[in-house]
């Protein structure tokens, strides 16, 4: 697909700006060692782990090993006290799962849903591939996954951009009737069977759909890898404004609403907290650390915010 400009900015992305991220995406990591504020940090935030552990040698004891390491069978067996000495793997997997279905194409804000998951993926992609490591996605619409799976290279995060880029300007709002929730707990179990064990899996999405089934295959992705999720949000789902009247438009058409129609804003408020807040307690619970994203605010300055520089 051709990198088209669009008159209205915010409603799609484009390929060129996609790429300009990577010269932004500093500032931040996913790596345990975060500054005291970062979402992740700290015991009740994080299960982050960093990078795993490669079994290199058993030797003897030297004053100043960590107690931890001791090998106490050996220990036992020999006599004299033996450690495990262990260093740090060289590289960690990361998967993005990207969404691009129609609930998120919309936005009352500066930019749309699908807009603010786009920057994040590349923001996250660029960063990874920065320090080295594999990354890979999963990006999904209503109707189509389209996977890459994680390598060490530009020519994967431009892929993963491009996949991106493809379903993000697919997006119209005559589509709308076309929503698909179950395809959210397909792109879980997707991810469960291109993880395995020991990856990142960072979840870009507005969780829409979302039911007891999404919360068990988080569950059970975080069993044997890292899992966060960057739940993008619009102000005006969370709450509409006094206006009684909004015009909502796609940069082609638009449709009036009226807010002051008995219970609408209540109702929305009420979805908002019930859902929305419900699910970020349920994984907090199990450790899985969930990132607000608004359409509102620069990304790369959320992102900073949340786990990385003030």
């Amino acid at each position: 697909m051709n990198d088209t400009s669009y008159k209205n900015a915010g409603i799609y992305t484009s390929l060129k700006e996609l790429v300009a991220l990577q010269y932004k995406a500093s500032g931040f990591s996913f790596l345990p060692k975060q500054p005291v504020h970062s979402i992740l940090s700290g015991r009740h935030n994080s299960r982050l782990r960093g990078r795993g552990l490669n079994f290199e040698e058993l030797r003897h004891y030297r004053a100043g090993d960590d107690i931890r390491t001791m090998d106490w069978k050996v220990t036992n067996r020999t006599g004299k006290p033996h450690v495990r000495v262990y260093s740090e793997e060289r590289e960690r997997p990361v998967l993005l799962l990207v969404d691009q279905r129609i609930n998120m194409f919309f936005g009352s804000q500066l930019k749309m849903k699908s807009v603010i998951a786009a920057e994040l993926a590349a923001l996250s992609a660029w960063r990874v591939l920065s320090v080295g490591d594999r990354v890979g996605a999963l990006v999904f619409n209503d109707t189509d996954i389209i996977e890459t799976r994680p390598h060490r290279s530009r020519k994967t995060v431009m892929q993963i951009l491009q996949n991106v880029l493809t379903l993000n300007h697919a997006l119209k709002a005559e589509y709308a009737a076309a929503q698909n929730n179950a395809q959210l707990n397909l792109v879980l179990r997707e991810a469960e069977r291109l993880s395995g064990h020991d990856y990142l899996i960072v979840i870009i999405s507005d969780m829409s759909g979302w039911n007891d089934e999404t919360v068990k295959r988080i569950k059970r992705l975080a069993q044997h890898n890292d899992v966060m999720a960057s739940l993008v949000f619009d102000i005006l789902e969370k709450s509409l404004p006094d206006s009684s009247r909004l015009v909502l438009s796609d940069g082609d058409k638009q449709i009036q609403v009226d807010s002051g129609k008995t219970g609408l804003k209540q109702l929305y408020t009420e979805h908002f907290e019930s859902a929305v807040e419900y699910l970020q307690s349920e994984l907090k619970k199990h450790g899985i650390p969930v990132i607000p994203m608004n359409t509102r605010d620069d990304v790369l300055s959320q992102v900073r915010d949340a786990i990385g520089e003030r």
